[in-house]
């Protein structure tokens, strides 16, 4: 085994974050080798101040290259959509994942999908679930109607762009930011069958190995009582 300060990247994440998710599909597809380090958010890690030294807004995930003539351990970047599009900037040849410049219009309808997770991730995250359980409100009803309101959005979209994935038949950035919201979604019991194009994007994404490794279900913190075989 390689030792972990020779790997390129460090990716601080959680198994269950859908953020972190995306970079693990982004990474894995790339073929890069990255040295993990769980930040347990369940339990308020995130929090900690040693946590906040490295990442100011006490989120996951954060992305720290490595690499020879890359300064990016000198700044950790704490957003995941700027996380995945420097991977893209700095990996461009290496499993692209945006359209070629040459296809501005391809590369606008990925963008456009990957805000459409980027607007309703965020409302349906634990975070605000907690703070509107506070206020009376169901916290599995909350987290399950944002996540099916973001996913009509997406369907809506989505249909218009598809072929083999979201965006043509080559996995995108729009695939990556996806394929986590379904996890998330059938964690809180989506009826997924109300969105027929994304389920045939995700089933066909699932094939792929590397998507496949990056399942929440089998990530070194993932706890022994959820993971699969």
């Amino acid at each position: 085994m390689e030792k972990e300060e020779s790997l390129p990247f460090e990716l601080y994440g959680f198994y269950r974050s859908s953020c972190s998710g995306r970079l693990r599909l982004a990474l894995n597809l790339k073929g890069v080798k990255y040295a993990y380090k769980s930040v347990d958010t369940k339990n308020g890690q995130q929090r900690t101040s040693m946590y906040k030294k490295l990442n100011p807004a006490g989120t996951v995930p954060v992305l720290i290259d490595h690499r020879p003539g890359f300064d990016g351990a000198s700044f950790p970047i704490t957003q995941s959509v700027a996380a995945l599009e420097y991977l893209e900037e700095t990996l461009p040849v290496s499993f692209p994942l945006l359209p070629p410049a040459s296809q501005p219009l391809q590369r606008a309808k990925v963008r456009t999908l990957v805000e459409i997770v980027c607007d309703f991730q965020p409302v349906a995250n634990r975070r605000v679930a907690k703070a509107v359980a506070e206020l009376g409100y169901s916290f599995e009803s909350w987290m399950k109607e944002q996540s099916a309101r973001g996913l009509r959005s997406f369907e809506g979209t989505v249909s218009e762009t598809a072929g083999k994935y979201s965006v043509g038949d080559v996995l995108s950035l729009a695939d990556v930011c996806l394929i986590p919201s379904i996890w998330n979604a059938k964690q809180w019991g989506v009826d997924l069958s109300e969105f027929p194009t994304i389920m045939r994007i995700f089933n066909e994404a699932s094939k792929h190995s590397e998507v496949q490794k990056a399942h929440w279900s089998v990530q070194p913190d993932t706890p022994a009582d959820l993971a699969f075989d």
